[in-house]
């Protein structure tokens, strides 16, 4: 099951999404500003952050380039009252997954937290998937070498 921390300023989304985020069959944590996120994101495992882009102290982007320090897998969705096209590009230079103007469309949430969750799991496969490859690089002539030996003793 995956962690989600929520992160908002707004008590309302902190009330409501957490529940809603359960019902979709995931685990939620939540913080009320990016100080405290970054404290939750240091003592528990996090698969995913939607996060609100403006709050007191410590801001979205903010927070963001703090968790790409510790972890740059952890997909990071934002939400934002204060929907522009700076922000938007802003927040996706800065290593966003993607980005949610409120009132959140749910459904439109729960595909980007599937979307994202699913990213970050090709991600992890890509270097055991690497070593693969190398493994059967490294192998070839072993197996080629063995085989002529093969050949030689069984003619």
């Amino acid at each position: 099951m995956a962690t989600i921390l929520i992160v908002d300023d707004e008590q309302d989304i902190l009330d409501q999404l957490p529940s809603i985020i359960k019902r979709w069959g995931y685990s939620a944590l939540t913080a009320s500003n990016g100080f405290e996120a970054l404290n939750v994101f240091e003592e528990n495992e996090v698969d995913l952050i939607v996060s609100d882009i403006r709050m007191p102290e410590m801001d979205g982007l903010q927070l963001l380039q703090k968790v790409q320090d510790i972890d740059k897998q952890v997909p990071v969705i934002f939400l934002t009252g204060y929907p522009s096209d700076d922000t938007a590009i802003e927040a996706m230079h800065a290593g966003a997954d993607d980005y949610l103007v409120k009132p959140v469309n749910y459904d439109e949430l729960k595909l980007r937290i599937e979307k994202s969750l699913e990213r970050k799991e090709r991600m992890r496969a890509i270097p055991f998937l690497k070593g693969m490859n190398w493994a059967l690089l490294i192998s070839i002539p072993f197996w080629l070498i063995l085989g002529i030996i093969l050949a030689k003793i069984f003619r």
